[in-house]
């Protein structure tokens, strides 16, 4: 009984890290599309652009109706600081 345990055990094992691996390839693929949207979010985010937009809103002088969530010093910046935790957690798994 003791085989049959551990092939049913390694067939489990197998299906869990099967979906995980599949999980992060499609995961990664994505962020790897992303990049060049996270380097220009970057860019305006540290950009005097940035302040000039932030000013407006602020002034009450963009459409009530607009989408302006990169307008918040919050969504952007912890954006940027998940990304980087990210990258480092990803270099430390082996």
């Amino acid at each position: 009984m003791e085989q049959i345990e551990r092939i049913a055990r390694m067939e489990q094992q197998l299906e869990v890290a099967s979906r995980a691996v599949k999980g992060l390839a499609a995961a990664l693929d994505d962020y790897e599309a992303a990049q060049e949207a996270l380097r220009e979010l970057e860019s305006y985010y540290c950009s005097e652009k940035w302040k000039q937009d932030l000013a407006a809103d602020e002034a009450g002088r963009l459409p009530q109706e607009m989408k302006r969530g990169v307008l918040s010093e919050d969504a952007v910046w912890n954006l940027l600081e998940e990304r980087d935790r990210l990258e480092l957690r990803m270099k430390g798994i082996q």
